[in-house]
């Protein structure tokens, strides 16, 4: 049963900058797909950045393009997202996804495992 338990959510000012950790349990390392998807109040769960475990391939929605990165520490087994620049619309609830196989999709509806999720609040 593969497990995703999120942390590094936290309350920031505009600029500022936040890493989410995402422990992974109970997979393999290659041959899955991550993602880490947002959700704010009153609107749908969105996709902002995807990595391939065993190829690196690395996808972002528009929205965080050049600020956020992904990473993956195959040796803990953990991905990681990075957030640079941030601005008061990341403010969401932030998920850790997992689906086995490639990645070709933000779809929620395309991943299979998800965590608990970790508060991002960023203020003006």
């Amino acid at each position: 049963q593969v497990q995703l338990v999120e942390s590094g959510g936290g309350s920031v000012q505009a600029g500022g900058s936040l890493r989410l950790s995402c422990a992974a349990s109970g997979y393999t390392s290659n041959g899955y797909c991550l993602g880490w998807f947002r959700q704010a109040p009153g609107k749908e769960r969105e996709g902002v950045a995807r990595i391939y475990i065993g190829g690196g391939t690395v996808h972002y929605a528009d929205s965080v393009k050049g600020r956020f990165t992904i990473s993956q520490d195959s040796a803990k087994n953990t991905p990681y997202l990075q957030m640079d620049s941030l601005k008061p619309e990341d403010t969401a609830m932030y998920y850790c996804a997992a689906r086995r196989g490639v990645c070709y999709s933000f779809s929620p509806g395309a991943y299979d495992y998800w965590g608990q999720g970790t508060q991002v609040t960023v203020s003006s």
